[in-house]
C-alpha cells in the first residue's frame, strides 16, 4: 500500500477492511457518457483509482448510460482515453448500466409487488405542488393507490412503448413528509421515446440515477460508492432502495467528498456543450477548454494533472481552488524536464555589418540547475533576427536591453553594438545594422566589454517560420456563469515567429521551454512540416512584462543584495541562503504556490508574521494566501499593525470552518486593520457569520421561487441562464450572509422539484 496522508475517505476504508466488513475493496469511476471529461473527472479518477490501487482493491470504469437523449459513444470513448492518459487501467471490461436494464427492471417489478412502487400518472406541475416544501409536507398522489396488478400491467405497457412521453412514471413509495425532499416518492423510472446507442429501441423506460445507481453498485461488488457532494441527500434513497429490496451483504454504501472547483473555469457540462455548439471554441479538446482532452492538447502532462489532484486534496466542504495552483503544477513538472530553445516571436532583421561567414555555436539544451544533459548546434551569419521589443530607440529606465548606445549579448553568441537604424517611410523600424566583437565570444570572452542582459536570436537562413498559439484563459471573471464572461484575449495567433532550426520534430509529442515567452507543446492536431504549430502550455514565473508593472521591486532587491553581477534581462535578483532556505520549504514542506513562497520567503517581517500565524492554525496555503496580499499591503500603509498573526489565524480557520466566506472575511480584515479588534468579535458585531444551513435558506428560495413564476417557466424550458438569476436574488434576501454553494446547491434542487 502507498504511503499517503489517511484522507477521510482511506480512513474509512482502512477501518472497513480492518473490521472485516469487506474482504477486497471494489469502487467505481461512472461518469455519464454526455460530454468529453473535464478537470472535475481527473479528481475522480484519481479518487476510486487511486485508492483501489493504495489498498490492492479494483476499480471498474462504468458509463452511466441512462440518458438515450444526450449520449454517444464518442463521450464513451474519450472517457476511457483520459483514464488511461491519466495512467490508470479497470479491471475487466468496461461496464455499463445499460448492461443491467433486465435487471434493474426486475427490480422495480418486485418494488411493485412488495407495495413499495406505483405508476403515478399526475401531470409535472401538479407532481411538483404535490411535493410540498421544506417546511410542509407533501400529498402523495391519489394513483398511488392503484393494485399491484394494474401497476405491474401499466409498467409493463410502458416498457413497450404504448404512452407518450410524462402520461406515466414510476415512483417509489416513501415518505411524502421526510424533510429530505428527495425521499418524497422519487422517480424510479421515466418514458423516453429514443434510439438508445448500445441497447437500441428495445426500451421506451429507462431508469433515473437514484435507482439505476445503487443498484449497479451491487450488481458489480462495489463496497465504496464514492460521489461529490451534490449527492448528499440521494445518500438515503441509495440505502433505501437496497434496504427495502432486502439484497443481501456484502453491500455499497455511499460516501461524499468535495467537488472541484477552478475560478476563471466552468465545469458545467451544459455549459461546455454550449461553447462547442455556438463555435466558441474549436471542439472538446480546443486547448482552452478545462477537459482533460483539452489539457491534453494543450500540452499538460499526466503527472502534473495527477499532482494536482493529490496538492488540493479530498476534503468534505466544498471550495474554489486558484487556477494558479494548476499552472503552478504544470510548470514545476516540466521546468527540470523540457529542453531550452530560442524563438523570435515578433522579428526584427539585424544585420552584422563587419561579420564575414558563417559557424555553428554550441548551445546547451538544460540550463546549469537542470539534472539533464543535452546540446544543439545553432548557425550563426551575418543576417540574424531578434525579437522587435528587445531594440528600443528610446529605452525607459532600467532597460538593459539592445539601444542606440547600449550593447547586448547574442545569447550563447558575440556581443553586438548598434551602428544604425533603418526606417520605412511611416518610420516604422525594420532593420539594425550592428558591429559585433569577435572576442567577446560566450565561453572566451576577452572583450572587457560589460552587458546586463542576452537576447534572443535566430540565424536567418535556417530559421524556421512556425505558427504560435497563445493562450490564456477562457473567462476573464473569477466566478465565470457562461458566455457572456468569455476573455475576448483566450487564443492570441503569431504566424510569423521565428525558430531555431534544433526545435522542428518530427515526434507529435514534444515540448519546450521557449526561453522568456513559456512553455510550449507541438500541437497534435495542427503540427505539420510545411508550418509547425505549437500551443503556448503556460508561462513562465518572470518576465519583462511583469517587471515594468513593478518596477520598484527590482530596485528595492538591489539595494538589498548589491554588489550584484550584471542582471540578465527577464530575472530577479538571487535569493540570499535564508531566503531560499524558507523558499525551499514554503514549497516544498507547505505546498505554497512559487509566487506566493517567494514573496513571503523574500521578506523576513512577513514570513516571520507567516509562521506565527501558521503556529496558531496550521493552514498553510490559505494563510499564506491572506499574508502575501492582505497582510503585504498593510504592512507597506502602516507603521505598525494593529492586528496580529493569531487574528489571521483565527480568521483563515473561520473561513475553513465555514463560519463566513472569503467575501465576508475581506469585510472582516478591514476592520481588523482598523481597529485591532479579533475576527469572531467583529463578526458577532457586524452580524456577519455566514448562513449555510439549509432549514434556513430553503425558506428563501421557497419564497423567491414563488415570487417569480414566469422565470421559474423559462427555467424549466431551457433557458439556464435564470439559474444564476434565483442564485443571485436569494443572495440578496440574505444580505449576502448565505453560502453561495449551499445556495446554488439548493437552487438546483428546489427548481428541478
Amino acid at each position: 500500500m502507498a504511503a499517503k496522508s489517511k484522507d477521510f475517505l482511506r480512513r474509512i476504508v482502512e477501518e472497513d477492511l480492518a473490521s472485516g466488513k469487506y474482504k477486497e475493496i471494489v469502487t467505481r469511476f461512472p461518469p455519464e457518457p454526455n460530454g468529453f471529461p473535464h478537470i472535475g473527472h481527473a479528481k475522480s479518477i484519481t479518487i476510486n483509482f487511486g485508492i483501489a490501487k493504495d489498498y490492492n482493491g479494483r476499480c471498474h470504469l462504468r458509463m452511466d448510460d441512462t440518458n438515450p437523449t444526450t449520449e454517444d459513444t464518442k463521450y464513451v470513448e474519450a472517457l476511457k482515453d483520459a483514464v488511461e492518459w491519466l495512467g490508470f487501467k479497470w479491471d475487466g471490461d468496461v461496464r455499463y448500466t445499460s448492461d443491467y436494464f433486465d435487471k434493474l427492471y426486475a427490480y422495480a417489478i418486485e418494488l411493485i409487488k412488495m407495495g413499495k412502487a406505483y405508476v403515478d400518472s399526475l401531470d409535472e406541475e401538479t407532481m411538483r405542488k404535490f411535493r410540498g416544501t421544506v417546511t410542509s409536507p407533501g400529498k402523495r398522489s391519489k394513483y398511488a393507490q392503484r393494485s399491484v396488478e394494474e401497476n405491474l400491467d401499466l409498467l409493463e405497457r410502458m416498457k413497450n412503448g404504448e404512452f407518450e412521453e410524462g402520461a406515466h412514471v414510476l415512483r417509489a413509495k416513501i415518505d411524502m413528509a421526510s424533510p429530505n425532499m428527495k425521499m418524497r416518492d422519487p422517480l424510479l423510472y421515466r418514458i423516453r421515446h429514443a434510439h438508445h446507442y448500445r441497447a437500441g429501441d428495445k426500451w421506451a423506460i429507462y431508469p433515473m440515477y437514484d435507482f439505476a445507481h445503487c443498484l449497479s453498485d451491487y450488481i458489480e461488488g462495489i463496497t465504496h460508492s464514492f460521489c461529490t457532494l451534490e449527492f448528499e441527500n440521494n445518500r438515503e434513497i441509495y440505502d433505501w432502495v437496497i434496504d427495502t429490496l432486502g439484497l443481501p451483504p456484502p453491500r455499497p454504501y455511499q460516501y461524499e467528498f468535495a467537488r472541484l472547483n477552478i475560478n476563471y473555469t466552468v465545469m458545467s457540462k451544459r455549459k461546455l456543450l454550449e461553447l462547442v455548439e455556438k463555435k466558441i471554441v474549436n471542439g472538446w479538446d480546443d486547448p482552452r477548454m478545462p477537459t482533460i482532452a483539452g489539457y491534453r492538447r494543450r500540452g499538460y502532462t499526466p503527472e502534473s494533472i495527477l499532482t494536482f489532484c493529490d496538492q488540493i486534496g479530498i476534503a468534505k466542504a466544498n471550495s474554489v481552488v486558484d487556477v494558479s495552483q494548476l499552472e503552478f503544477c504544470i510548470r514545476d513538472d516540466l521546468n527540470p524536464k523540457v529542453p531550452r530553445v530560442m524563438c523570435v516571436v515578433d522579428p526584427l532583421k539585424v544585420t552584422i555589418v563587419n561579420y564575414e561567414g558563417s559557424e555553428e555555436i554550441g548551445a546547451p539544451y538544460y540550463p546549469h540547475d537542470v539534472p539533464k544533459e543535452g546540446s544543439r548546434i545553432m548557425p550563426f551569419s551575418k543576417e540574424i533576427y531578434i525579437n522587435r521589443e528587445d531594440f528600443s530607440e528610446n529605452p525607459p529606465k532600467g532597460y538593459f536591453r539592445l539601444t542606440p548606445d547600449q550593447p547586448v549579448r547574442l545569447k550563447y553568441a558575440y556581443i553586438i553594438t548598434c551602428k544604425e537604424v533603418i526606417k520605412d517611410a511611416e518610420g516604422n523600424i525594420t532593420e539594425i545594422k550592428a558591429e559585433y566583437h569577435p572576442d567577446s565570444k560566450s565561453g572566451s570572452d576577452t572583450s572587457g566589454i560589460k552587458v546586463k542582459s542576452a537576447i534572443q536570436w535566430v540565424e536567418a537562413n535556417s530559421a524556421k517560420k512556425v505558427e504560435l498559439r497563445l493562450y490564456d484563459r477562457l473567462f476573464c471573471v473569477q466566478a465565470p456563469q457562461g458566455i457572456e464572461d468569455i476573455n475576448p484575449d483566450s487564443l492570441k495567433i503569431v504566424k510569423d515567429a521565428l525558430i531555431e532550426p534544433a526545435v522542428i520534430t518530427e515526434k507529435p509529442d514534444v515540448r519546450f521551454q521557449f526561453e522568456r515567452e513559456g512553455y510550449f507543446f507541438a500541437d497534435p492536431v495542427d503540427y505539420s512540416d510545411e508550418m509547425p504549430v505549437f500551443n503556448k502550455i503556460v508561462s513562465l514565473k518572470d518576465s519583462w512584462a511583469k517587471k515594468s508593472k513593478a518596477p520598484e521591486k527590482p530596485k528595492a532587491q538591489k539595494q538589498k543584495t548589491a554588489p550584484k553581477k550584471a542582471q540578465v534581462e527577464g530575472e530577479v535578483a538571487p535569493m540570499s541562503e535564508a531566503e531560499q532556505a524558507r523558499y525551499d520549504r514554503y514549497t516544498k514542506a507547505l505546498q505554497l504556490k512559487s509566487t506566493v513562497a517567494e514573496m513571503i520567503a523574500r521578506d523576513e517581517k512577513l514570513s516571520i508574521f507567516f509562521e506565527e500565524a501558521l503556529k496558531a492554525y496550521h493552514a498553510p496555503v490559505n494563510i499564506a494566501n491572506i499574508v502575501a496580499n492582505e497582510v503585504s499591503r498593510e504592512m507597506k500603509q502602516q507603521e505598525k499593525l494593529l492586528f496580529s498573526p493569531q487574528q489571521v489565524a483565527q480568521l483563515v480557520k473561520m473561513i475553513d470552518d465555514e463560519t463566513i466566506s472569503t467575501k465576508i472575511a475581506k469585510e472582516v480584515f478591514e476592520v481588523m486593520a482598523q481597529s485591532g479588534e479579533d475576527p469572531e468579535a467583529v463578526v458577532a458585531s457586524k452580524v456577519l457569520k455566514q448562513i449555510s444551513d439549509p432549514a434556513e435558506i430553503l425558506p428563501v428560495i421557497d419564497e423567491v421561487i414563488a415570487q417569480n413564476p414566469d422565470n421559474v417557466q423559462k427555467y424549466k424550458e431551457g433557458n439556464q441562464k435564470l439559474f444564476g438569476f434565483f442564485v443571485g436574488q436569494v443572495l440578496k434576501a440574505t444580505g449576502g450572509k448565505a453560502n453561495p454553494k449551499v445556495v446554488n446547491t439548493l437552487v438546483k434542487q428546489q427548481l428541478e422539484v
